[in-house]
């Protein structure tokens, strides 16, 4: 009977497949493969930027397009992770736009709702009635994009202005040597842009109608966070705030 029983057991034993060390090996290799695993966060990323998005309260407003908001969104994130984000606002300035549109969102990222929408000027030098052209150069009266945190208020030429940390090395960080701020400008109001066809332009400030100046600033003073979108290749190469 042994005899039998025997051949079976063989048979069973040779036939279990074992456990394939490469393959296995291979699945591990994945789980950790960086451009998987940036792949995974760059989804997850886009899916919690549009679940927010989706909930802003425009409050009578329209929204900013989702191309400037989201790219605003992960800058935030990531400047309120490193603690230089204190007053939880955000505002998109969206250069891609014409200077006689209301192109400045100014959004309470608490209560997810738009708070404030307004005119605001580009650089002279950064074009006429559309910016096309950035630096963080002094004197170049040009506007620079990216990420800035708002600084203290003072009372200048232009009254009630507050001071702005670009935050991108390179490509705003001399905002402050270069004494771009937020101010009220009689050159920024409807009644310019019936004159002239577009907004007057500053020396590289985002300045707003003298109607709005002082609600804004207040709102926004004490380390928020500004951010001047523009579809610039050249921008999204160099910051490491957005990808």
């Amino acid at each position: 009977m042994i005899y039998r029983i025997l051949p079976l057991i063989l048979f069973c034993v040779f036939s279990f497949k074992p456990l394939n060390t490469t393959e296995n090996n291979k699945n591990e290799v994945k789980s950790t493969d960086p451009k998987l695993i940036a792949a995974n966060a760059k989804a997850t990323f886009e899916a919690k930027s549009k679940s927010f998005y989706t909930v802003i309260d425009a409050n009578g407003f329209s929204l900013p397009t989702f191309e400037s908001f989201i790219a605003a969104f992960e800058g935030y994130e990531q400047l309120k992770q490193q603690g230089k984000i204190e007053n939880e606002i955000l505002t998109i300035v969206d250069f891609s736009l014409s200077s006689s549109q209301e192109r400045m969102w100014v959004i309470d990222m608490k209560t997810q709702k738009v708070i404030l929408k307004s005119l605001v000027s580009h650089g002279r030098n950064s074009g006429s009635e559309f910016a096309t052209d950035f630096s963080n150069a002094n004197e170049s009266f040009k506007s620079s994009l990216g990420f800035y945190v708002t600084g203290e208020t003072y009372t200048g030429k232009h009254g009630l202005s507050l001071r702005l940390d670009g935050m991108e090395y390179g490509i705003n960080d001399n905002a402050r040597n270069r004494a771009v701020v937020v101010h009220g400008a009689d050159y920024v109001s409807k009644s310019f842009i019936k004159n002239t066809g577009r907004l007057g332009r500053s020396q590289g400030c985002p300045a707003v109608p003298y109607e709005v100046h002082k609600e804004l600033i207040q709102t926004i003073k004490g380390k928020s966070c500004i951010f001047i979108y523009h579809p610039s290749r050249n921008y999204v190469a160099k910051s490491k705030l957005v990808s």
